[in-house]
């Protein structure tokens, strides 16, 4: 754990990145500060001492201390795009990231990057340090897009400082921002639409909910429900946060497959494929055979889909693609200072791959 003053620091810090501070506004007492995070004076002066020097705030004889004014406005060509993602070198997201970095690159930009691990903390702590550098631009995945974004401020912030940005995979509802995604929700209605096709007729399918890909995922598979006039069972759906991915929809699958046959969905439709091959552990330790017993579809079409000897039917993520167009996204925001209204989403069409894993309903 950080010294107590550098936690003082950073949190001072996260107020005047978030405009919780504004320039010239002037901080509480020193005393009031030490009341607040529970240390000495001491510590509260170390932390504004280090503040002061390095240009943050200044101080005023008699009167206090103050945030400095900074100049926003970004160099003419600072040549350097932030990227955040909420994984960089798990399951798909090295290919997302080799697309924006193999477009930008030849456009002579160097990627400033980091990753949030899907927690809003880590996110906060993502923005404040892109904020404290001159960037030409930020491509952003929304950390928990399905859930409230308790880091407003911070784009908001950059909205007023007039840095262009791109939310990719998913955008949080409350903002309107530019965002290149896929049509997560006709992907979900593909795997079910595939599996009811196929003669299948008591289906399950696992969500993650906390963001709004796996939100969209599940409205396209009931979707498909309602269109084919199947019905949908009241125990067809597990839902799950990315805290409980690897225990509940585990603990689900084993329930699910424990019931009498005749009863026991046929077909299941995963999040993703990083679920999807978790799960045939599951369905064997079942002594049950796939696609013979049980049909599965994955989800983004990753390298997993293809690494087990049963190749998993799933939905393909044009990974390399968004991260492709997602930089020349960016590129076009820069050199034209903004979008036209009309390209708020980009919204690319899912594909449905089938492989081994599914088959005719038995």
């Amino acid at each position: 754990m950080a010294p107590k003053y550098i936690q003082v620091k950073q949190e001072i810090l996260s107020w005047i990145h978030s405009s919780k501070l504004e320039p010239q506004s002037q901080l509480p007492s020193e005393h009031e500060i030490s009341e607040k995070f529970a240390v000495s004076r001491q510590t509260v002066r170390q932390a504004l001492g280090e503040l002061v020097q390095e240009g943050w705030l200044f101080r005023k004889q008699g009167k206090g201390t103050f945030v400095a004014a900074r100049d926003h406005k970004q160099p003419e060509d600072p040549r350097m795009i932030g990227v955040v993602t909420t994984y960089i070198s798990d399951y798909i997201f090295p290919t997302i990231v080799q697309g924006i970095e193999s477009k930008l690159s030849r456009q002579g930009y160097k990627l400033l990057l980091s990753s949030t691990g899907n927690d809003p903390e880590q996110e906060r702590q993502c923005l404040e340090m892109l904020l404290s550098q001159p960037l030409s631009g930020i491509i952003i995945e929304p950390t928990k897009s399905g859930e409230r974004n308790p880091n407003l401020n911070y784009y908001l912030t950059v909205e007023n400082r007039q840095i262009p940005y791109l939310m990719i995979n998913a955008r949080y509802e409350e903002m309107d921002a530019p965002c290149l995604r896929l049509d997560d929700e006709k992907g979900g209605f593909l795997a079910a639409e595939h599996l009811i096709k196929l003669g299948h007729r008591r289906l399950a399918g696992f969500f993650k909910t906390d963001d709004m890909q796996g939100i969209l995922r599940m409205k396209g598979f009931v979707a498909a429900h309602r269109k084919y006039g199947v019905t949908l069972h009241p125990n067809a759906v597990t839902t799950y946060r990315t805290e409980e991915k690897n225990e509940l929809p585990l603990q689900r699958a084993t329930e699910l497959l424990a019931m009498e046959k005749g009863k026991r969905p046929t077909g299941w439709v995963t999040y993703n494929d990083e679920l999807a091959v978790r799960l045939l552990d599951i369905v064997r330790s079942a002594d049950l055979r796939i696609p013979a017993d049980l049909s599965l579809v994955g989800f983004d079409d990753s390298f997993l889909a293809t690494a087990t000897e049963i190749k998993l039917t799933t939905i393909r993520h044009p990974k390399e693609e968004l991260g492709l167009r997602a930089a020349d996204t960016m590129l076009s925001m820069i050199e034209e200072k903004g979008y036209r209204e009309e390209e708020r989403q980009w919204i690319i069409p899912p594909e449905l791959i089938v492989r081994e894993s599914t088959g005719p309903a038995q």
